[in-house]
Formats: structure tokens, C-alpha cells, sequence
């Protein structure tokens, strides 16, 4: 019966396991390490990632890959089911007192 016991534990331990190692890895909300554990993205594509998201906000598509440097068509299509996009919001609009466009 202990036997049992513990191949159950070690079978939900390595379904827990499989189970993250699957989920898609958000391109909004990755550090450098997650985005080099994706097959085909090595430190300069991470880095390349990280910048176009400082630079340009949030991707709002996976297809905003293509526009990342060294980011072709074919290597999108490749890690696309590695990859989501979550939370990207539209930009912000200004409130009407900051813009001066506020009636009286």
C-alpha cells in the first residue's frame, strides 16, 4: 500500500510539473529567464523582446512579434503556441482637463 502512495504522489508531482511546463508564456508579463526557456528565443532574442516592450508597450497580438528585431514570419509561427498576449489595454486616453478640452 505504501508503494502505491507514493507512485500516486510521484505521478501528481510530475503532472503538476508537465502542467506549467505547457502553459504559454505571456509576452507582456515575461522576465528574460521565462522568455529564454521558449525552443528558439536565446538571450538576444529575449533581450530584443524585453526593449520592443519598454520601448513600444504592450503587444496587443503575437503577430506584434514580427515587428521585434530578429523576428521573422516563420520564427512567430514556430513559438506561437509557446506564446500569449494577455492584458494588453488600449493605451490610455487623457482625461478632457489635461487636454484643455474641458466646457465651462
Amino acid at each position: 500500500m505504501r508503494k502505491i502512495s507514493s507512485l500516486l504522489s510521484l505521478l501528481c508531482a510530475m503532472m503538476f510539473w508537465a502542467s506549467l511546463a505547457l502553459a504559454a508564456v505571456d509576452l507582456n508579463t515575461a522576465d528574460k529567464a521565462a522568455l529564454e526557456g521558449i525552443k528558439g528565443i536565446g538571450p538576444a532574442k529575449a533581450q530584443a523582446i524585453l526593449d520592443y516592450r519598454a520601448k513600444n508597450g504592450p503587444f496587443k497580438s503575437i503577430d506584434d512579434l514580427t515587428k521585434v528585431k530578429g523576428f521573422g514570419k516563420k520564427t512567430v509561427d514556430k513559438i506561437r503556441k509557446d506564446v500569449e498576449v494577455k492584458g494588453a489595454a488600449a493605451p490610455a486616453k487623457a482625461a478632457p482637463e489635461a487636454t484643455g478640452a474641458a466646457k465651462k
